[in-house]
């Protein structure tokens, strides 16, 4: 009851910009869950082979690598509302067009311009909200924010599969139009996020002319200490993200090779994870009230590893369950607060471009790090292929929270950017 009442106490500190977000958050998030876990059952509907499926994926991952860092900049200089909108309104028409399409071009075309424009929703959520609280609320509130997301992508994927059946089974629909039926609707829900978007308030501030030749110069001068806060930032997520390219991707192949798995008890452990991820984010910050935002995240990473490790090497299915359980929800519980530890130590000018560096960095370790992992798993099979990618998961893991450790307990909040110069 305390975790709660500490918890409710922080929501109603939110004002009414972050409440709005967290609302079009639950929208559009449901609505992508829905459409997420029936998607690849509606290409095989249409007949295609798995590769269009891979096909798909990957250029939505592409077009979000290539256009993040420009959205970031554009966030930074249009404004975080426009943006969200944009990215809502063409996001929407992709999926609309996604759903009822059936050229294999065309959807291939609609996929690519879902990754464009999801991605500049993505960059302008977390800077929005760092410009809307203060530095004692982030911590709370950006693991509020991502516990919020896992939470409605769980009810989208039950509520995807649990319409899609009672559209087949109840209302007798075929397969194909079962599953178009339920994107549409996915569709409706995501656009309904725009609502809450409108209803913000975003105050730019308006620079006079004296003031714009002083921040052109000062950023010439001193902004070279923030892109190097960003880079290296960067550099400790592309560690991380190499690592969990190899990995997470797969993990549903993992639990089918190993341990002859079925898709739904596949699905029940997925879904767990995202669970017990929600949870350890909602105690996070309580780690860090005791040893501050850098050794949490690090303590965190750290912890995860030994079960990391133990689900690579067992051959055990509920063992290597638990494992997964506890590595997802301790080496994920550090996100927001990564998220809050770069937004207090980066100007608002640059927030969106540290975002979406830092996004961009961790999508490139997944799309370089898949052919890897599937070659390793070719060479060495089910039981040592996977035991040597969790193997090299678990180094890229270390050394990616030893590095942050060391670079980034050296840089406070206030102060960091004069800091950055020794370190360098």
């Amino acid at each position: 009851m305390g975790l709660f009442n500490d918890w409710k106490k922080q929501y109603k500190s939110y004002n009414e910009n972050i409440k709005l977000f967290i609302l079009a958050t639950i929208f559009t998030q449901i609505g992508m869950g829905i459409f997420m876990i029936m998607y690849n059952f509606y290409i095989r509907e249409l007949g295609y082979p798995e590769q269009t499926n891979g096909t798909i994926i990957a250029m939505t991952s592409l077009a979000s690598a290539i256009i993040l860092v420009p959205a970031g900049i554009m966030s930074d200089k249009i404004g975080r509302k426009k943006i969200m909108a944009i990215g809502v309104v063409i996001s929407t028409l992709a999926l609309f067009f996604r759903s009822v399409l059936d050229v294999e071009q065309l959807l291939i075309a609609t996929a690519f311009l879902t990754g464009l424009s999801t991605a500049f929703i993505q960059v302008s959520g977390v800077p929005w909200l760092a410009e809307n609280s203060t530095p004692s609320q982030r911590v709370h509130l950006f693991a509020f924010q991502s516990a919020i997301m896992m939470v409605a992508q769980v009810i989208g994927n039950i509520a995807g599969g649990v319409l899609s059946d009672t559209f087949h089974y109840v209302f007798k629909f075929s397969g194909l139009w079962s599953i178009r039926i339920t994107l549409l609707i996915a569709v409706i829900i995501y656009l309904a996020g725009i609502l809450p978007i409108f209803r913000m308030n975003e105050v730019r501030k308006e620079k006079t002319n004296t003031q714009q030749v002083h921040t052109f110069w000062e950023k010439l001068k001193s902004n070279k200490t923030q892109y190097k806060i960003i880079a290296m930032f960067a550099f400790a997520q592309m560690v991380i993200g190499f690592g969990s390219g190899l990995v997470i991707p797969y993990l549903n192949l993992y639990f089918s090779d190993r341990f002859l798995a079925s898709n739904s008890v596949i699905g029940v452990i997925l879904s767990l994870g995202q669970a017990a991820t929600a949870i350890a984010m909602i105690i996070g910050p309580a780690i860090v009230r005791k040893v501050g935002e850098v050794r949490a995240v690090v303590y965190l990473q750290l912890s995860s590893l030994p079960f990391l490790l133990l689900t690579g090497y067992t051959e055990n299915l509920y063992i290597a369950a638990i494992g997964f359980l506890f590595r997802q929800a301790l080496m994920n519980a550090g996100n927001p607060i990564q998220s809050s530890l770069i937004m207090g130590r980066v100007d608002d000018s640059v927030k969106g471009l540290a975002n979406s560096v830092n996004q961009m960095v961790f999508s490139l370790g997944w799309a370089l790090m898949g052919p890897v992992s599937t070659s390793i798993v070719m060479v060495y099979g089910a039981y040592w292929g996977y035991a040597y990618v969790f193997t090299i998961t678990s180094i890229l893991y270390l050394f990616g929270s030893l590095y942050f450790l060391f670079v980034f307990s050296r840089v406070p909040e206030s102060t960091g950017i004069k800091k950055v110069a020794k370190i360098s």
